[in-house]
Order: C-alpha cells, then sequence, then structure tokens
C-alpha cells in the first residue's frame, strides 16, 4: 500500500487523481488498477470491507471505487459509516444489482453515482470524471436539530445553553443520530454504522446508549428529540 501522506488533492485534475478501489474480484481489481494506472492514476486496491473503511479514514485520496458485495463489511456498510465520520470524497459504487430499489439504497447510503457489473473501462472513466469535477461540500463543523447543536471540532454537544456531558461513544451515536436527522434508523444501521460486530457484543447496547442520551438530552420540560420509531428503530428530530 503506498504512503498516505498527500494531502486531499481537490484541485488536481481528474489525471492526476489518486484512487482507491475496493472490489474483492481479484480479476478484476487487478484489471481496473493496470488500467486506471495507465491513465495517469496513482492507484491502490483492497479487497474487503473493514480494511477499505480503515483505508478511507486514513488516507488521503481524491476518489474512490466500491463494490457492493465485500467480505468483511458490505460496500453499503462501508459507505455508510464513512459518511457518518464525515468522510466527504466522491464515491462510485460497483453494483451487480440490478433493481430500482438496490440503486436508490446505495445513492441515500451517500454514494455519488453507481455503475452496474458488467461495465465498459469506457463508461468507468466517464463517471469517475464526472464525480471529480464536482465542488466538494464545505466541512461540517456543527451539526443542529432544534436547539440541540454538536460541536464537530471539539465534540461538545449544546441544548440551548445546557452543555450535555457525554462520553465518547455516546458523543458518537448522538452525531450518528443528528447527521440522519429525521430519518428512521433501524437497529441494524446503527450497528452497522458504530460498531465491530466482529469484537462487540450487542444484545442490549445500543438501548443503554438511547437511554442514556434520553435521559440527557431531556431534562426538566425539555421536549424528548430522540424517539422511538415502534418496530424499526428509532428516529431524531424536534416534532
Amino acid at each position: 500500500m503506498r504512503s498516505k501522506q498527500a494531502s486531499h488533492g481537490a484541485g488536481r485534475t481528474f489525471a492526476e487523481m489518486k484512487l482507491v478501489v475496493v472490489e474483492d474480484d481479484e480479476r478484476l481489481a487487478d484489471v481496473l488498477r493496470r488500467d486506471l494506472t495507465e491513465q495517469g492514476h496513482v492507484v491502490d486496491c483492497c479487497t474487503n470491507g473493514v480494511e477499505a473503511l480503515s483505508w478511507l479514514e486514513h488516507g488521503s485520496y481524491d476518489a474512490a471505487v466500491l463494490d457492493i458485495n465485500l467480505p468483511g463489511l458490505d460496500g453499503l456498510s462501508v459507505l455508510q459509516r464513512a459518511r457518518s465520520r464525515g468522510i466527504a470524497l466522491p464515491v462510485l459504487l460497483l453494483t451487480a444489482r440490478d433493481t430500482t430499489d438496490d440503486v436508490v439504497a446505495g445513492l441515500d447510503a451517500g454514494a455519488d453515482d453507481y455503475l452496474r457489473k458488467p461495465f465498459a473501462l469506457a463508461e468507468l472513466h466517464a463517471r469517475l470524471r464526472s464525480i471529480a469535477r464536482r465542488e466538494p461540500e464545505p466541512p461540517r463543523t456543527e451539526l443542529r436539530v432544534g436547539d440541540l447543536r454538536f460541536d464537530l471540532t471539539a465534540r461538545r454537544a449544546f441544548r440551548g445553553a445546557r452543555e450535555l456531558s457525554l462520553t465518547a461513544r455516546e458523543a458518537s451515536f448522538l452525531e450518528y443520530f443528528m447527521r440522519n436527522a429525521d430519518r428512521t434508523l433501524s437497529r441494524a444501521m446503527i450497528e452497522d454504522a458504530l460498531f465491530d460486530r466482529r469484537n462487540e457484543s450487542l444484545s442490549n447496547v445500543i438501548d443503554v446508549y438511547v437511554r442514556r442520551l434520553r435521559a440527557k438530552l431531556a431534562e426538566g420540560n425539555e421536549s424528548q428529540l430522540l424517539h422511538t420509531v415502534r418496530g424499526i428503530g428509532y428516529r431524531m428530530g424536534d416534532r
């Protein structure tokens, strides 16, 4: 794997991009690596979702080509976790699934574009050029839901003038709920975004953290912002 010391190249041209290709089909991954390298790019490849998430968090890439069907952690879960952690690089999703629901799920998870397999390399190039031209959104420094604020830099939360005393894990839960405000989040989505299922027991952990957050979010006559959606999961919202 190449060194990750280069800064994110927002000003680079398409021909100078640093890319990560995440594809568990080693033959296809090798084809993509050789082709994109010949196009003038710097290309890293990995073959499983757990490794991909680590590279996205600690690398300095201009764009990612991400397959959905990956061992360890599927591509949609990788994408959801990356977006929940503030990783905003353009992502082109590769999928062998061809239903509208599958495409919508990929775009809702944070993909910038998608490409169905099998595909022509020329179309891959065109879609990468398209997402590379898009202006990146400025990084967010604060999340707001009603009178609740979360300072992403200092990792501090406030309900009106009152500061919430949060542990690091509680802050991660709160950030995830606030980034997905007004969206119903299933237990599976929360587990995928916030836990490593290989190393953590999840029997009632989500319930524990939701109870803790609710107690800290609403004191006295303050309205509750974290709601249960019966039979589905939870929703953060001021109504």
